[in-house]
């Protein structure tokens, strides 16, 4: 009978003696897990390199390169939120006893809030504020989600004349914002550096603002080189409204999760 490299009554290949050894277990592995990491990289290096190709590749139908908008979305906030776990600072949220600071847009409504609420509940600030700072925690990671839906309805308008369907605004939203949260592990990455380096104590103010206009600064970057390949545009207006728009954005997303938080513990 002549020999086959699968067996034709179930189709399994028959075991080799390198099967059963080290290097074909390891040969296993890079060949299970190669083509997929492959992608995540080759992804990855696109979004941060190359503004808006990921949102083109999917436009164009380009799918099997690349990991897709979703998962490429989630991957990046799961690298964020690990890089941040190791710092003290916190981008998305805050402390409630951080919101209720002067310095802090709406520290007044949020005061008000927080004050009925715990009228409402007959809690003191003492008990209530560390069950409210875990809470947001999980809160801001769970809920990230919901600034690209705001952030979407944006281009239709500032690129009308583009007239791209609704799905490729949706991925346009999901590669910002995955490219901005890669964007955060960068200062985060330094303040783990300057903790290894023996400084302690909380992050300087202007540490936090210097972070901030620099993230101002990569978003409009990213959407002025976003826009062209992706939208055939270049502007400046249509850069300052996006830039604008994701800002307002994010301080809505960071405010909104004081009453979701509130009335959920």
């Amino acid at each position: 009978m002549r020999d086959t490299p699968f067996c034709a009554a179930c189709g399994e290949a028959p075991i080799k003696p390198r099967d059963l050894s080290l290097p074909g277990l390891v040969e296993m592995v890079y060949t299970a897990f190669s083509p997929v990491d492959g992608k995540v990289l080759r992804s990855f290096r696109k979004l941060l390199t190359h503004p808006g190709g990921l949102t083109r590749a999917f436009q164009d139908g380009l799918r099997k390169p690349y990991i897709g908008p979703l998962q490429i979305f989630l991957l990046a906030n799961v690298l964020f939120f690990a890089v941040q776990s190791f710092t003290d600072f916190k981008v998305f949220t805050a402390t409630l006893e951080a919101r209720l600071l002067p310095t802090q847009m709406l520290s007044d409504l949020s005061q008000a809030l927080l004050d009925a609420r715990l009228h409402a509940t007959g809690r003191s600030f003492a008990q209530y504020a560390p069950v409210f700072d875990q809470a947001v925690a999980v809160n801001a990671k769970s809920l990230i989600g919901l600034m690209v839906p705001f952030l979407a309805v944006l281009p239709p308008f500032v690129f009308w004349r583009a007239a791209k369907p609704l799905a490729v605004h949706v991925v346009f939203s999901l590669h910002f914002y995955a490219f901005l949260t890669c964007m955060f592990c960068l200062p985060l990455a330094g303040v783990i550096f300057a903790r290894r380096l023996g400084f302690s104590g909380p992050v300087p103010q202007s540490v936090d603002n210097s972070m901030a206009i620099s993230m101002v600064m990569a978003s409009a970057v990213y959407f002025y080189m976003a826009a062209a390949t992706v939208y055939g545009a270049r502007g400046t207006a249509q850069t300052m409204v996006l830039t604008f728009g994701a800002v307002a954005i994010f301080f809505a997303y960071r405010f909104v999760l004081l009453p979701i938080t509130l009335y959920t513990t």
